[in-house]
């Protein structure tokens, strides 16, 4: 587990090639055992592979979400607020297994922030994206996973990077 997250990157540029069933599939289990605060799983998931849905999705931050036009799988990560007041963590949460999972397969992801995100007019990007998939109002968009067969090679986290002076035992000294 430690090489996986040791290795894992956010990778912004994909192949073509389309992502197998068996290992959306699997993604797909995987992300649907996500622990969630109380067990309530206030989350929904919006697994996009149409192409016209991905280019639509991929224009709605700019720059920050152009890789998911050429990603041949997003996930969309919801929840309804309603269910429980930790609806935030635990879509993090399943955010996180979902790339986790992608990256044990072999294939890279990155995550696209939607919640509390604004266009240059100061419109919503949750708003965008709710229009482009026929959200419901009463749920809300937490992020965007772009997921394909990495197109550039990053080197893995090194150790000697790694913030250890973020580290407190006992006490916050």
């Amino acid at each position: 587990m430690l090489e996986l997250l040791m290795n894992r990157r956010s990778i912004r540029k994909y192949k073509k090639n389309s992502i197998e069933k068996e290992k959306i599939d699997a993604i797909i289990k995987a992300a649907l055992t996500s622990p969630s605060g109380r067990n309530k799983k206030p989350w929904e998931l919006i697994i996009v592979q149409d192409k016209k849905l991905l280019k639509a999705l991929g224009a709605t931050r700019g720059s920050a979400s152009y890789h998911i036009q050429s990603a041949p799988l997003a996930i969309v990560v919801l929840a309804d607020p309603s269910i429980t007041d930790i609806w935030i963590e635990d879509t993090s949460i399943i955010s996180v297994i979902i790339q986790l999972v992608a990256e044990s397969l072999g294939l890279g992801s990155c995550w696209v922030q939607i919640r509390e995100r604004f266009d240059v007019d100061g419109n919503t990007i949750e708003s965008m994206v709710k229009d482009i998939l026929s959200i419901p109002e009463n749920l809300k968009v937490e992020s965007i996973i772009s997921i394909g067969y990495p197109d550039e090679v990053k080197d893995p986290h090194g150790e000697e990077d790694l913030p250890f002076d973020k580290i407190h035992y006992n006490r916050y000294l």
